[in-house]
């Protein structure tokens, strides 16, 4: 009955207003002085909508359990699943990320999750910066790297949190301008595996900490969060950068296991690997409007990525179960790939897909992003590939595009470039 949107937002809301009838208000996150002129009906600003509101309202008493968010899935292997979010869960998480091997949040700092509210509510930064009085700020509609870094000076920013595709232009701007803003000192990657030239780029050149985190809508999102430990902090940049592409270890709260395809634990050696599945107080059993638990008998929530986990808990994902590419009998990771593919000086972005192939089954296709000013070549790319992987792993051919279909929340949409380039 009541939508509250972002001043940026109204034009969209004013494109779909005859798609939501129910909604009788709309509260426009701003002053009078700054409301926009508008076709919506009955509209107000912020400022005045609370100035109506009663001090001593009295709030009701709500349950634990009772709902408090729904987020949909990203949706880049199929349709969009709806995850509740209770209060207790989200509380707990809150209290999860504030941890500090976590994201270490404290009141010292300035945040900027560079992630859409929408997508499980900013990773549940928002209420993690209210539990421990950080400072929050907000990106606006422009992403583009000049805005960001000016943002993060001028506010002082000494966190930021997002997808690998919104720190891959900044770090190339900061070299170009050398204007990285020197308040900032540690970066959550998540939402896609991280290039390693990435990681180097932020730790050895910049001197900002690195963290790679692993996470899930279904978990709130929080699943893992890839914090060095002394040991790997005693090596070289070169060195460790190569084991922050792993996933993390969990946090307190949740438990991790892989399986086989008949569903029995599999050793946590770092070489068995199996479907990941996990389990907490901060991951749902199910889906909105799905009367099936999704959970195993033994309350378990698979997770659809394939991974290994060493003795120290860090997690490896391999790939999507969907993503895996099986070629002659032999799986290939595309994550592996594209992790290769995007250490080339002339790669920004790679994607790769299997696609059918009458003899292997499967085989696998690149579509990668070339740097700016750059002309890179199928043969070079495979040049530079087969010195890391093996033959059977190399692309059947690399296809040179100007960008790769993105989803809202940052992601690669791989059902897209499936549905262009032949994949299944």
């Amino acid at each position: 009955r009541v939508l509250f949107v972002d001043l940026t937002f109204v034009p969209l809301v004013e494109a779909v207003a005859e798609q939501i009838p129910n909604v009788e208000t709309v509260v426009v996150l701003t002053d009078s002085e700054h409301m926009p002129e508008t076709s919506l009906g009955n509209t107000v600003s912020y400022e005045d909508f609370i100035i109506d509101g009663d001090i001593d309202f009295d709030w009701p008493h709500l349950d634990e359990q009772a709902a408090a968010a729904l987020c949909y899935t990203s949706g880049t292997t199929g349709n969009p699943k709806g995850a509740l979010y209770s209060n207790r869960s989200t509380v707990l998480h809150a209290f999860g990320i504030c941890m500090p091997d976590v994201f270490d949040l404290k009141a010292a700092s300035t945040v900027l999750p560079i992630v859409p509210m929408f997508h499980a509510c900013a990773w549940g930064i928002p209420y993690a910066a209210a539990a421990t009085g950080s400072k929050i700020v907000f990106p606006g509609p422009r992403y583009d790297a000049d805005a960001l870094s000016d943002l993060m000076s001028q506010e002082d920013v000494t966190y930021c949190a997002g997808v690998p595709s919104v720190f891959i232009p900044l770090v190339q701007y900061w070299k170009d301008t050398g204007s990285k803003p020197e308040s900032l000192n540690m970066v959550v990657v998540g939402g896609a595996a991280p290039p390693r030239a990435l990681i180097a780029t932020m730790e050895g050149e910049f001197g900002i900490e690195f963290r790679h985190a692993w996470g899930m809508t279904e978990m709130s999102p929080l699943g893992s969060v890839n914090t060095l430990l002394p040991t790997h902090r005693a090596q070289s940049v070169e060195e460790y950068s190569h084991f922050q592409t792993k996933q993390g270890r969990p946090p307190f709260g949740v438990q991790i296991r892989i399986v086989d395809d008949d569903g029995k634990p599999l050793p946590h050696d770092g070489i068995m690997f199996g479907e990941l599945q996990v389990r907490g107080p901060w991951v749902v059993d199910g889906y909105f409007k799905e009367e099936e638990s999704r959970l195993t008998p033994d309350g378990w929530f698979p997770t659809g990525d394939v991974a290994t986990i060493d003795s120290q808990s860090y997690i490896q994902i391999t790939d999507r179960t969907k993503d895996l590419i099986k070629s002659g009998g032999e799986w290939i990771s595309s994550i592996d790939v594209e992790n290769t593919a995007m250490g080339h000086p002339d790669i920004v972005m790679a994607a790769v897909i299997g696609i059918p192939h009458g003899k292997w089954g499967e085989r696998p296709l690149m579509i990668a992003v070339a740097t700016p000013d750059s002309s890179p070549t199928k043969e070079s790319v495979l040049a530079y590939l087969s010195e890391t992987l093996a033959k059977w792993q190399l692309p059947d051919d690399v296809i040179f595009v100007d960008e790769l279909p993105m989803g809202a929340t940052g992601k690669v949409r791989k059902v897209t470039l499936r549905e262009e380039y032949g994949g299944e």
